[in-house]
């Protein structure tokens, strides 16, 4: 029998800490298989990132349309994207294929600006990614800690909207599902918000030290689980599950960051 299948953007992570390597292997430790369309090449140890090498869009559109036109894809993971461009192109082809689920993890930019142009880049892409791809979305997931920033430094308009998670559902994303959030002095969870302001939660537990971002191992889960039919709130809850376990075996390879063992748990 042929698994469901998802088709990941993402970079090529030479560590494999992240990026489609990475999840290649959660999608298989789920029972699905994964497909790639790599948005970059990374040069990278455990412990930073020295170069990103984006693939050019069009590249990425030939990509991708190539395996949708052949396979039936149940799940789409979106990751690492580098450009305007290139959230662009995958607004388009999530558009095209409308009926396939879309997570989306608005994880790390990429390096760190230096210099106005770069901080420009960096800026053009995240208001490309919020205003093209996030309308195409099922499911995004962020870290609290990335939303409030993005918040603090005005890159996430409110408008009338409660909460920096209200405001990504009033532009288009039929789910989101924040990490980390506070919900009373001391404490945290993991919140999901639904279609109609319907809500759900669940214990955050911190990852161990020098973990990386941890937010692409629970997106990939939830695109593996959407991809075997489960309705959203399941599929985030055994996402989070697996997430959850992955992050609390993660081992220390090298001199910087832990990598999660996707292996270690189901």
């Amino acid at each position: 029998m042929t698994p469901p299948l998802i088709l990941i953007f993402g970079p090529v992570d030479p560590t494999s800490a992240d990026g489609l390597p990475a999840d290649a292997v959660t999608s298989a430790r789920l029972g699905c298989h994964g497909l790639a369309a790599a948005t970059a090449l990374t040069v990278q140890d455990t412990a930073a990132i020295e170069d990103i090498h984006p693939v050019p869009p069009d590249l990425i559109d030939d990509q991708a349309r190539c395996l949708l036109e052949d396979m039936p894809v149940q799940a789409i993971k979106v990751g690492g994207i580098y450009t305007a461009e290139t959230a662009s192109v995958v607004a388009q082809i999530a558009a095209d294929y409308s009926q396939v689920p879309l997570v989306l993890h608005l994880g790390p930019r990429g390096l760190v600006a230096e210099d106005v142009a770069a901080e420009d880049d960096a800026q053009d892409l995240l208001a490309a990614t919020l205003e093209l791809v996030l309308p195409q979305t099922d499911l995004v997931v962020i870290e609290h800690m990335r939303l409030a920033q993005w918040h603090a430094d005005g890159e996430i308009d409110l408008g009338e909207a409660a909460t920096p998670m209200h405001a990504l559902a009033a532009a288009g994303a039929q789910w989101v599902l924040v990490l980390g959030a506070p919900v009373r002095p001391g404490h945290h969870a993991n919140v999901l918000l639904g279609p109609g302001g319907q809500t759900a939660s669940w214990p955050w537990q911190a990852p161990p030290e020098r973990n990386a971002d941890t937010g692409g191992v629970a997106a990939t889960a939830a695109a593996a689980m959407l991809a075997q039919g489960l309705e959203m709130p399941k599929a985030v809850e055994q996402a989070l599950h697996y997430a959850e376990g992955v992050l609390a075996t993660a081992f220390l390879p090298g001199m910087g960051r832990r990598i999660p063992n996707r292996l270690g748990t189901q």
